[in-house]
């Protein structure tokens, strides 16, 4: 019969031994800059279920910069939600498609993406499409990719966690006549 030293030395000495709490290290605020394609996909999966409302997009034309305000839910923390902000950095122009325009509607942010410009003299320009719930988007064409986001409160226990339905789109399928 083999035993631990600790084990072997708690059994001559009949002692009972409660574990130590063991303190959590607070979770710093997530703090990602994004200068590729690459690393905007990181900051997508950071932002994937963040809640906004449209007057909490702010594009600031003479500034040229995109501001989202965004609570954002914690995937990495375990159902927690934090107020973070991104911007973006040489905006040239900002579209919608599909978005609510009234003000406090709530906007599921699902992903975002990078479309480089096809022209070699653009480069490093191109678009970024953040999508949403509900089938809307946001097109925001910049000069060079140059996003920031960042946590800006004390983390919340989530009401809801997100739940996504099944991966395969609702297509109705196709009937051959």
């Amino acid at each position: 019969m083999s035993m631990t030293i600790e084990a072997q030395v708690l059994e001559g000495e009949n002692a009972t031994v409660e574990a130590e709490p063991v303190a959590k290290a607070p979770i710093e605020p997530l703090r990602l800059l994004a200068e590729d394609a690459d690393d905007l996909q990181i900051i997508s999966a950071a932002l994937q279920d963040a809640i906004m409302r449209p007057v909490d997009i702010v594009w600031e034309t003479g500034a040229r910069t995109l501001t989202l305000a965004l609570s954002r839910f914690c995937w990495e923390c375990g159902g927690t939600r934090v107020m973070a902000a991104m911007q973006f950095g040489d905006v040239v122009a900002v579209k919608s498609r599909r978005l609510h325009r009234s003000p406090d509607a709530a906007l599921e942010l699902l992903a975002m993406d990078f479309i480089p410009d096809e022209d070699p003299e653009a480069a490093p320009g191109g678009r970024v499409i953040l999508m949403f719930a509900g089938g809307g988007d946001l097109r925001v064409d910049v000069e060079c990719l140059d996003a920031v986001l960042t946590d800006l409160s004390e983390r919340w226990p989530a009401r809801l966690a997100p739940t996504h339905a099944a991966d395969e789109p609702d297509v109705p399928e196709m009937v051959a006549e």
